[in-house]
């Protein structure tokens, strides 16, 4: 049913519609602003849908691309319009698509000026979003992913705290910077193979130098992007001062681009610079996991806590994407997608307090769970989501990765069992300060309860992580071919490598 009919295009450009509409229609006051809600709202549900319909038909025995799209877009080039998806980029496709109308819903209350252009720029960075992760020409892909730093960039920069202007400009600069090295790459890579095309660019063998440096160029791009340490310095004070939307998607959706750029771009194309770089990564998250969950132990901003602990579970990220075994690799992916569920979650936590009490410090709260009995339901399952409980998306994801890089390098495995044990801490300690205790303060016993608005953005998002944590073969089974092929690529070359060696020795 779907064969003729351009359904990753028409996710990808739908909110687009609904944006024009927006600002072509809703005028800048009260009126317009409630229209402008309910049209960006109605449009992302129904591109949520839509991409249901790829879900649902998405065959996990075919080990390609599927809906594929394509057209040629510069005369005279290879470079095309080429639209698809695999395992990987669809679990992407649908965390983008279902984390926008839960972002347009949860500002309905809280942003307060210029609603129209916000509500339309959520709209805009959804198509780019989604055309990063549907995106099969190198080209196209990169367009794309450097142009969701326009709308956030602006998201921060008008809507956000009392540094904005400083954070929006530094979270622009330093992924803008990022990508220089890459873009150059990209130019390479055509004059060495003449196409753009991602499938036709993964079959080119490159040499073994050439691979190093491009490596690093992209490395570039997806570590700041990630963020990994010690690039992601940007990564606390973009969280701190954007609104709690644009905190909801730059930690469930923006930061997973870096994850999957190093697993569609790096190390199937690149395959022998990332066996080389496989422990220089293994270093750098370590230190993200272990130096990154210290650092949100001493926080007194609860948004500046999860920010860093953002960095620490992208450790693992990377750490089971390098480990280049199944259990890794998968759990790489699943964490990914666990991650933008659970860090999103917690953001909306902190903002609905916010709203109420406008601060985010620490030590101005205490006793909410008498005020608020639901909030705290919802925040403590969040929590410990987080922390890796049995039970929850998280505990998943982290496992897999522990047992995949156990495979490979178990010292790496126990390091990464102490940040988890320091992430129980710190976030069970911020639960504690948070919700317990006596409601003295005269703010805190006026708190409003959770509002029915309020419990709707909850409950599909903790059903989702509950769900994940008790049956995981559904998106395991959608990533597993795409996984298999990494891992045939990685192991032929490291098989080739181990040869190479060997007749070195010989001679």
């Amino acid at each position: 049913m779907l064969s003729n009919i351009p359904i990753l295009s028409s996710i990808t450009f739908l909110p687009l519609f609904g944006a024009l509409i927006i600002l072509l229609t809703c005028s800048d006051d009260e009126q317009g602003g409630k229209n402008s809600k309910f049209v960006a709202l109605w449009t992302s549900l129904i591109t949520f849908i839509l991409s249901l319909f790829v879900l649902f038909n998405f065959d996990n025995d075919l080990n390609n691309f599927q809906f594929i799209e394509k057209a040629s877009w510069i005369p005279l080039s290879n470079v095309s319009y080429h639209m698809g998806v695999d395992g990987i980029s669809l679990p992407f496709v649908i965390l983008s698509t279902f984390l926008i109308p839960v972002c347009i819903l949860a500002s309905f209350q809280s942003i307060k000026k210029q609603v129209p252009l916000f509500m339309s720029l959520f709209l805009i960075l959804e198509v780019l979003m989604v055309g990063t992760f549907c995106a099969m020409d190198i080209l196209v892909f990169y367009i794309f992913f450097e142009a969701v730093l326009i709308p956030m960039f602006l998201i921060i920069g008008i809507w956000g705290g009392v540094r904005r202007v400083y954070s929006a400009f530094k979270f622009f600069l330093y992924t803008l910077l990022g990508s220089v090295l890459m873009l150059i790459a990209i130019f390479y890579i055509f004059s060495k193979t003449g196409t753009t095309e991602i499938n036709e660019i993964a079959k080119f063998s490159f040499p073994y130098d050439i691979q190093i440096l491009l490596f690093l160029a992209f490395f570039a791009s997806f570590s700041v992007k990630l963020p990994m340490w010690p690039v992601h310095t940007w990564l606390p004070d973009a969280h701190v001062e954007a609104p709690t939307s644009g905190s909801v998607i730059l930690a469930g959706v923006l930061l997973k681009m870096g994850g999957y750029g190093f697993l569609r771009f790096s190390i199937p194309m690149f395959p022998d610079a990332s066996i080389f770089f496989a422990p220089f990564i293994f270093v750098l998250s370590v230190i993200a996991i272990i130096y990154t969950s210290l650092v949100a132990l001493v926080q007194n901003d609860m948004k500046k806590m999860i920010a860093y602990s953002s960095v620490a579970h992208m450790g693992f990220v990377t750490i089971g994407a390098f480990s280049f075994t199944n259990e890794g690799l998968a759990g790489s992916v699943y964490q990914m997608v666990s991650h933008g569920l659970i860090s999103g979650a917690l953001f909306l936590c902190v903002g609905i307090v916010y709203d109420r009490l406008h601060t985010r410090e620490i030590n101005a709260y205490g006793g909410v769970a008498d005020i608020m009995p639901n909030f705290a339901v919802f925040f403590m399952f969040m929590m410990l989501a987080s922390v890796g409980l049995p039970g929850t998306s998280g505990f998943v994801g982290e496992l897999l990765v522990l047992v995949g890089i156990w495979k490979t390098y178990p010292i790496v495995a126990i390091f990464c069992a102490t940040g988890l044990i320091l992430g129980a801490i710190y976030m069970l300690w911020l639960y504690r300060r948070v919700m317990f205790g006596k409601a003295i303060k005269e703010e805190i016993v006026s708190l409003e309860k959770l509002s029915k608005r309020e419990i709707i953005i909850f409950v599909p998002i903790t059903l989702l992580i509950f769900i994940f944590g008790i049956y995981a073969t559904p998106l395991l089974d959608i990533t597993q071919l795409s996984i298999n092929n990494i891992i045939d690529i990685t192991e032929f070359h490291q098989n080739k490598n181990t040869v190479s060696q060997i007749a070195t020795l010989k001679d």
